[in-house]
């Protein structure tokens, strides 16, 4: 067993790694610019090796065994502080280049997170920037990456959290005036029930909830949505809010353009609560150099704002 385990090599745990992340050889073989041959028998052998079965295959999917999953939750934050030292020994201090690979909420993707993005790639040209958009909560350890983007609700417990982009943000309703004049303004959002509605749903199959606050009053309305999309079609929702085909709940950020120019006109929006906006994390054992240059730009965005 000895002469087994001496004869690991770096990259077929970097290839298994990759399994596990992308749930798939396929997946794994174009994240790697490797053949998926070569995926699968670099993980055979690597199994050979520890004389131990680290993946359940079938023809749909590739799930980690037990003995997987207890392996790669050991190896995955040992090669992010390697990559982490790497890095840090890439260059003179003034330097930051290296990879910065970042798993966010697709609602920050909209309006929050590409100017910031813009700014740091303008000012870092040596860095690598690698973005996962997934709306389920997410290890980001376990993933790969150097840090996450969520709301408040999502933070892991033991994680650094600094705020990024507005620091409170809020959903309201809105319709376009042909939709109220033919169909009227809700005064409660009870009444919503009975009109049409545009939905959004996250990646994770679940509803943006309709929460409305007033006073001492607080209700949550789930109304049958006559439309539903996914949050990344959101655009599009707002667009068939404009046309006149219901009313939508959605980031107040992402209706003001159509808010301003009339185009929809806000519905019940002394209901609509402020709720914290969304927060950079990050683990406290691992700062590689572009994941520190990007905190140092967030921090300089906000002294501005």
């Amino acid at each position: 067993m000895a002469n087994n385990i001496d004869d690991l090599s770096w990259d077929d745990l970097t290839v298994f790694l990759a399994v596990c992340d992308t749930g798939g050889f396929r997946t794994a073989a174009k994240r790697l610019g490797l053949s998926p041959s070569t995926v699968s028998d670099k993980v055979a052998l690597l199994e050979k090796r520890l004389q131990a079965p680290l993946l359940n295959r079938t023809t749909r999917s590739v799930v980690p065994t037990e003995a997987g999953r207890a392996l790669a939750d050991r190896l995955s934050p040992l090669f992010r502080e390697t990559r982490a030292a790497l890095q840090e020994a890439m260059g003179s201090q003034d330097e930051v280049r290296g990879l910065l690979k970042l798993n966010v909420t697709g609602a920050v993707m909209v309006d929050i997170l590409p100017p910031l993005i813009d700014r740091f790639l303008q000012r870092h040209p040596d860095v690598r920037l690698e973005i996962m958009v997934d709306d389920q909560l997410v290890d980001i350890t376990a993933a790969g990456c150097d840090a996450g983007i969520r709301y408040g609700e999502h933070m892991a417990q033991d994680m650094i959290a600094v705020p990024i982009g507005p620091r409170q943000q809020r959903v309201v309703l809105a319709a376009s005036p042909s939709y109220l004049s033919r169909r009227g303004t809700p005064d409660h959002p009870r009444n919503l029930i009975a009109h049409d509605c545009i939905r959004l749903r996250f990646s994770s199959g679940a509803l943006v909830v309709w929460e409305f606050e007033k006073g001492e009053e607080a209700i949550t309305v789930d109304p049958p949505g006559r439309i539903t999309l996914g949050v990344d079609a959101a655009q599009a929702a707002i667009a068939l809010a404009c046309a006149g085909h219901g009313i939508i709940g959605t980031f107040e950020n992402w209706l003001q353009p159509h808010l301003d120019s009339g185009a929809l006109t806000p519905v019940l929006l002394d209901w609509s609560a402020p709720f914290d906006g969304p927060q950079l994390y990050f683990s406290s054992r691992f700062m590689p150099r572009p994941l520190r240059a990007f905190i140092d730009l967030i921090g300089e965005s906000r002294s501005k704002a």
